[in-house]
């Protein structure tokens, strides 16, 4: 059931993102004074509306986006005269560019805000490998297994040293034996050189703290071997400690980590985008079975792996897969292309453009774009969209791509 929830509840996170998006266009247009009529998620049949002012809202019965109706979105459209000052076409330039692209704007505002709640809940990925104490062993296992890489058990009464010497959940380790550990490799091989009592400097809520933490012997795999490379066990240093994989911040502190993390995400989503055409052949290829875990998924494949995350209780990664969707749909958004909000854009500079050099000539302003001359390379793009998306979906209804490699 807790697979189902999780489906269910990143499919309903895009839901009120798209609703968030349109609600930027809406938000903007209003703020300038444009006359919106149309405010609905989703198409095709009505399933209910209610009218405030002069906007009705509603929903509709096919969840695959919405929209927000403006009158006069372009000059061909035919307008009231008494709506004319209201009209989208009869706005300065730079109101109707922020209204167009107030939609991937708050998908940017949506992925920051998810980067940040990740921050000060579940923690942010330690991508980084700082040196924080995630977790502090009860015990020490004495050997390992060299073929199957498995630990000996404890006996009894046997107290791992960190806990011995108060080690804790959360402490940032600055030092061992003198040797600063800036990751927690450093720590690592540092504790793995010494034996008996080492003193351990630690940052633990901003106080700086020494503890000295009697280092045990233990026998264990040499570092970057792997079980079953018959490689003989050697006699280490070991307290007790496991490497914290997130880390977690304060309401304050989580500002600046969110934005670089939100940052490195966007990057991502940047270099996800450019590499989007070659990215077709491997979609094909999952229909019929392939599993490569870098090709594109749709919006289903994102819930199905949202799904899985709530199952096995990773809920970081649940509100990394919904920050990074949001980010995708920005940027996606944004390509000077037509029917993206990104090519209503490029044609409405393109006019500031084209009016400012003529004015410079001393010439009359042109007349605005016709936009029947665009559609051909609209409906190629259309079609061409829908292909892609009908492409994904079905890779991710027929062989998804799953958390583990369910």
């Amino acid at each position: 059931m807790s697979f189902v929830f999780g489906v269910v509840l990143f499919a309903l996170a895009i839901g009120v993102s798209i609703a968030l998006h349109e609600f930027g266009h809406l938000l903007t247009a209003k703020m300038f004074g444009m006359k919106a009529t149309e405010y609905f998620i989703g198409f095709g049949p009505r399933i209910f509306s209610f009218r405030r002012g002069e906007t009705e809202y509603g929903l509709k019965a096919i969840p695959a986006g919405g929209y927000v109706r403006i009158i006069g979105m372009t000059a061909l459209e035919e307008v009231d005269p008494a709506d004319q000052k209201r009209a989208f076409y009869n706005q300065k330039v730079w109101k109707r560019v922020v209204v167009l692209g107030a939609g991937s704007v708050m998908h940017f505002i949506i992925g920051v805000l998810v980067v940040y709640f990740m921050a000060v809940s579940t923690g942010m990925p330690n991508l980084e490998n700082k040196p924080i104490v995630g977790e502090v062993s009860q015990c020490v296992p004495a050997s390992q297994d060299s073929k199957t890489g498995s630990l000996t058990q404890c006996g009894p009464g046997d107290k791992a040293p960190a806990l011995a010497a108060g080690l804790q959940k959360g402490d940032r380790v600055l030092s061992v034996g003198g040797k600063e550990t800036p990751v927690y490799a450093d720590v690592l091989k540092a504790t793995r050189a010494t034996s008996g009592p080492t003193p351990f400097v630690v940052d633990r809520g901003g106080q700086q703290l020494t503890l000295t933490i009697d280092v045990a012997q233990v026998q264990r795999m040499p570092l970057n071997t792997k079980p079953g490379d018959n490689v003989p066990l050697e006699t280490v240093g070991a307290v007790g400690l496991a490497n914290a994989s997130t880390i977690s911040y304060g309401a304050l502190s989580a500002v600046g980590p969110t934005f670089e993390f939100t940052g490195l995400l966007f990057q991502n989503a940047w270099e996800g985008l450019k590499r989007l055409p070659e990215k077709v052949p491997v979609v094909v290829k999952a229909i019929f079975g392939d599993d490569n875990p870098e090709r594109p998924v749709s919006v289903v494949g994102a819930s199905i792996m949202g799904g899985d995350a709530v199952e096995r209780g990773l809920w970081e990664v649940f509100l990394i897969l919904l920050a990074m969707l949001n980010l995708f749909i920005g940027v996606f958004n944004l390509l000077p292309l037509l029917p993206l909000d990104g090519g209503h854009i490029a044609v409405n500079l393109y006019e500031k453009a084209r009016n400012t050099i003529r004015r410079m000539r001393g010439r009359p302003i042109g007349a605005p774009v016709d936009y029947t001359k665009l559609l051909p390379l609209t409906y190629v793009m259309i079609f061409l969209g829908g292909a892609l998306m009908l492409l994904t979906i079905t890779a991710d209804v027929v062989n998804p791509l799953r958390l583990g490699g369910q």
